[in-house]
């Protein structure tokens, strides 16, 4: 374990969340943290939280890239954000297919989004209050996350947000959609910080 003490987490979405969406991301050298993130990473950590990256990265499984490659651009990002002082714990990352057949598919996983398998790596690795968590991401995957994990789960329309927010069923709150990551953090911190309970 990392620390002695609970502290909640922010589980935020890589690709258009926190870096400029590309679809297959395979060159560090092209990794570019969107508008706000840096700022919402060192809000988050200013206010106790983890902070970590959870990313489908599936071109793993369709050989786009291979895990050295993923490592590589992740360890990217950490330093970016880092040099800006926003530290990023860790980024986790499930490499298999969403669907298929082979020694890569998702149902030999536990850890492709909206399944908790990354969520139950950190919580092995850190110690973390998952009362005081939640999730931010783009997709729909990242918002069955948070509802697989009971924590509140925020839609960002950054990346392929919008897409996301126009295939919705009525029923989401208005509360949890965030314009970015900068908006989101600063509407949950700012929720906590008085003390207030999401809406579920």
């Amino acid at each position: 374990m990392s620390d002695t003490a609970p502290r909640p987490a922010a589980f935020l979405d890589r690709d258009g969340t926190l870096i400029v969406e590309y679809g297959y991301l395979g060159d560090p050298a092209l990794v570019e943290p969107l508008p706000g993130a840096v700022e919402a990473v060192r809000i988050l950590h200013a206010a106790g939280y983890h902070v970590f990256g959870v990313s489908n990265q599936s071109g793993v499984a369709r050989g786009y890239y291979d895990a050295e490659t993923v490592d590589a651009v992740n360890q990217r990002i950490i330093d970016e954000f880092d040099e800006m002082g926003a530290r990023i714990d860790r980024i986790y990352y499930c490499p298999h297919l969403p669907t298929g057949s082979g020694a890569m598919r998702e149902s030999d996983c536990e850890c492709r989004k909206p399944k908790d398998g990354m969520v139950r790596l950190a919580q092995r690795e850190f110690r973390i209050d998952m009362s005081r968590s939640f999730v931010v991401g783009d997709q729909q995957a990242d918002l069955g996350l948070a509802r697989s994990i009971g924590v509140p789960g925020y839609l960002v329309l950054t990346g392929f947000g919008q897409e996301t927010r126009s295939a919705l069923s009525p029923g989401l709150a208005d509360n949890f959609i965030a314009d970015n990551l900068l908006d989101a953090v600063r509407r949950h911190v700012g929720r906590s910080a008085h003390n207030r309970q999401p809406l579920p």
